[in-house]
């Protein structure tokens, strides 16, 4: 009997055992995801050029992942300023992208894909000085843990830069988990423009953000040595590379 009743007990430990460790492991990802983003930013940079004459920016996207495969694909909108500034049209920019990414170690993990960048009814063609604005780039990226290493080479002018086909931004960074739902985005990266040597630059940030539950808020120093004339406002004269304090406001759902 007292066999049957210890037998009985290291089976009952087990099931408990087994149920807790159930309990423990993370659900499962469905095998496609979609989500929303929205955010208010105090001043809209991209590689540390301002792209809102030094205002905020409402923002706001979509995004799909097809999990057992790591492709993806979405869709992303600004409000800016600088085609009207540079003398054309438009006020919003709209990033459209897709790609596929995945682990290749423990630790190792890669992105590849291709992004284009629309500026509806910029003009910025028929600007002296001025290619259109729409841009195309494709890129790759190695993650290991918490860093990362990023190039992505545009496959179209650049962002308005004439001649500027096959210019190209290299991105190092790091975001770490710092607890308390805290963590540290460290950025340093560097855009060379074809053709436009003086137009070319090298950007930083140091940033936290925290996730509150209901919103992530982030506030980040941003800083550039981008030439002071060169990235003057059209409109204003004021330098927008100029190192900053940048306050983001963001919710994913």
């Amino acid at each position: 009997m007292k066999k049957l009743i210890f037998a009985a007990a290291v089976v009952a430990a087990f099931l408990g055992t087994q149920a807790r460790a159930e309990d423990a492991a993370p659900a499962a990802k469905p095998d496609n995801e979609t989500s929303f983003n929205a955010a208010v930013v105090s001043d809209y940079r991209y590689r540390g050029i301002s792209q809102t004459r030094l205002k905020p920016a409402l923002q706001g996207g979509f995004d799909y992942t097809n999990n057992p495969t790591g492709f993806y694909a979405g869709t992303w909108l600004s409000t800016i300023k600088w085609t009207k500034d540079a003398g054309g049209g438009g006020d919003v920019e709209w990033d459209v992208y897709a790609g596929r990414r995945g682990q290749l170690g423990a630790d190792l993990s890669y992105d590849v894909g291709v992004l284009t960048y629309v500026y509806p009814s910029n003009g910025l063609a028929h600007v002296g000085g001025f290619a259109n604005a729409d841009t195309t780039e494709v890129y790759g990226q190695l993650g290991y843990g918490p860093a990362y290493i990023k190039y992505s080479h545009s496959v179209t002018n650049l962002f308005g830069f004439v001649d500027s086909k096959n210019s190209g931004y290299v991105d190092l960074g790091a975001n770490i988990e710092a607890g308390e739902g805290y963590t540290v985005n460290l950025h340093a990266g560097h855009q060379d423009i074809k053709h436009n040597g003086a137009s070319s630059y090298s950007d930083w940030k140091i940033g936290a953000s925290r996730d509150f539950g209901v919103v992530t808020g982030a506030l980040a120093v941003i800083g550039t040595n981008a030439g002071k004339t060169a990235y003057a406002s059209p409109a204003n004269g004021k330098f927008l590379g100029k190192t900053a304090l940048q306050l983001t406001i963001s919710k994913v759902f």
